[in-house]
């Protein structure tokens, strides 16, 4: 799908943001997070220059993964955890289209997990918008794989006892090629984010951070509280320094193989020795210590930590179909029936 002159293709269609609103009732919780990434998603499909009837949503199981009902364009709301075979499908076959796959920790990196990993593998050209807010909470609380260790839920009354993903290391540990994560307090670097996601060729992976007011409430607090979010998000921007904190005076070094953090002013430190980001970096080590970052003694990063070219799957498979059929000896299938030895009974 060619992706250049979107101001041209924008002009041409004049679709606003009420062209893709629904007039299906918005059946999440009021003060859900999901309200806030319908919203910015809504926004930014106008700007992307792709007709309206050529962008897809598709979704697993979840709360999260009502999105297709909510959104007027073509979707499919698949069974739990298959949503990406579907998207990978459907965009193999017409690749063309714009495939959005919504989907949440547990219906990608439970039961989906294995089709997560291996879309991200593959780099088949789709955008997936993963809800994290560490619970299930369509099926009304039980832990998730990324529900921190310790976590008190419907089916960890004592506490869970397992090791939690980190959804941006899958997604390196896959040779994932565009990894990007925001909050849903941030509508704003959320429109950003998706318009980058839509922009990259190979399977874009945004991790949104999203809060569930049912069952796992303020579970972000640390990032959205208003005394701790300054000194707790760390917002990359290509080439530009690592800097944060309220004042914007805090940044990252490296200290030896690992991250440090330091405060500009303080032992000769200024802007000039901070890391400076560079998302189109082929080699993931920086981009793993940045998904890793986690309080009290770091930031948490948002926004596009990786975005490397690399080929993309159904371009391939469309070379080596072109190969064969200039090839083959063989032109149809009454050709194939008829060739070697046969027999007449």
């Amino acid at each position: 799908m060619r992706k250049d002159d979107i101001e041209i293709k924008v002009a041409k269609l004049n679709l606003t943001k009420e062209d893709f609103v629904s007039n299906q009732m918005v059946r999440w919780c009021p003060g859900c997070g999901d309200h806030a990434v319908l919203n910015s998603f809504e926004k930014i499909l106008p700007q992307l220059g792709v007709k309206k009837e050529d962008f897809v949503v598709v979704s697993g199981i979840g709360c999260s993964s009502r999105f297709p009902y909510y959104v007027d364009t073509f979707g499919i709301h698949g069974i739990h955890g298959r949503a990406a075979p579907i998207a990978s499908g459907i965009k193999i076959t017409n690749p063309e289209l714009s495939v959005w796959m919504i989907t949440g920790d547990g219906d990608s990196l439970a039961i989906g997990g294995n089709h997560f990993i291996h879309v991200l593998r593959r780099n088949i050209d789709i955008n997936i918008m993963l809800f994290n807010n560490m619970i299930y909470g369509l099926t009304k609380g039980q832990y998730s794989p990324t529900s921190p260790r310790g976590s008190v839920t419907k089916t960890s009354p004592q506490g869970t006892i397992e090791h939690s993903f980190n959804p941006g290391e899958l997604v390196l540990g896959a040779q994932g090629t565009f990894f990007a994560r925001v909050i849903d307090t941030n509508p704003k670097l959320m429109s950003d984010i998706f318009i980058e996601a839509y922009k990259h060729n190979g399977t874009s992976m945004i991790e949104i951070l999203q809060n569930c007011v049912i069952f796992n409430d303020k579970v972000h607090a640390y990032l959205t509280a208003k005394e701790t979010k300054h000194d707790s998000q760390l917002i990359l921007k290509h080439g530009r320094p690592m800097t944060f904190g309220n004042e914007n005076d805090k940044g990252l070094v490296l200290d030896g193989l690992k991250l440090k953090v330091v405060k500009i002013g303080e032992n000769g430190i200024s802007e000039k020795d901070l890391l400076v980001h560079d998302q189109y970096d082929p080699d993931p080590t920086m981009a793993l210590m940045l998904v890793r970052m986690a309080p009290p003694n770091f930031p948490v990063a948002l926004g596009v930590i990786r975005s490397v070219a690399n080929p993309v799957y159904e371009d391939n498979m469309e070379r080596l179909i072109s190969e064969a059929q200039e090839t083959s000896p063989m032109k149809s299938v009454d050709d194939l029936l008829h060739s070697g030895n046969t027999w007449e009974v």
